[in-house]
């Protein structure tokens, strides 16, 4: 791999685990195996290899959201748990921390720092995202289920890292359902119109 490539995986990997503030650049470069020159000729700064990371984890996170959705094809919320689903299946893994971009907004809380800034961005392009697809699936207030979805997600980035998958996480894809379910206009009969179905007659 080059130089700029391991940098940069080193310092992912290592902002992830320890905490940005908390690694240095002697330690990114030492596990990278290259020169502090190398670093600085592809990152200005290390608030420069900070923001890249930070693009990283976003990258990571709308992949993530994409892949679920594209596994249940015509069928959106069932994509949805499904993304949930795996954040509380990871959450069970040795290491997990949350999201590296919840973290990075911990550590920075100055408002003008970019570090802040690049974390703000891709929260509200998620909000967005999700607003998108609770419209796609009949929500009645799709920013409103795309709020309840988002606080969902980041209660589970915090309970994965204090208990585990054992935890609050284990009822995480039933918590979205039922915030789904909840959003849905109600036909006579009290069941979801056939109408909120990608796949319905029209």
């Amino acid at each position: 791999a080059r130089a700029g490539d391991r940098i940069r995986a080193a310092a992912r990997d290592l902002f992830y685990s320890r905490g940005i503030r908390g690694v240095g650049v002697d330690e990114i470069v030492a596990r990278a195996g290259v020169t502090k020159p190398s670093l600085y000729r592809g990152y200005a700064s290390k608030d420069a290899l900070v923001v890249a990371c930070l693009a990283d984890y976003d990258a990571t996170l709308r992949g993530r959201l994409d892949e679920a959705l594209a596994a249940h094809p015509g069928d959106p919320r069932a994509g949805l748990v499904a993304f949930l689903a795996g954040v509380a299946g990871r959450s069970a893994r040795p290491g997990f921390r949350g999201c590296g971009l919840t973290n990075a907004l911990v550590e920075y809380p100055e408002e003008d720092h970019p570090a802040r800034a690049a974390v703000l961005d891709s929260k509200r392009t998620l909000h967005a995202r999700l607003s998108e697809i609770a419209g796609t699936i009949g929500a009645r207030a799709p920013d409103r289920l795309a709020d309840a979805l988002l606080l969902l997600l980041e209660g589970a980035f915090a309970c994965g890292q204090i208990f585990g998958a054992e935890g609050p996480n284990r009822s995480l894809a039933a918590a979205a359902e039922a915030l789904i379910e909840a959003s849905l206009p109600k036909a006579r009969d009290g069941s979801a119109p056939a109408s909120n179905r990608l796949d319905s007659a029209p």
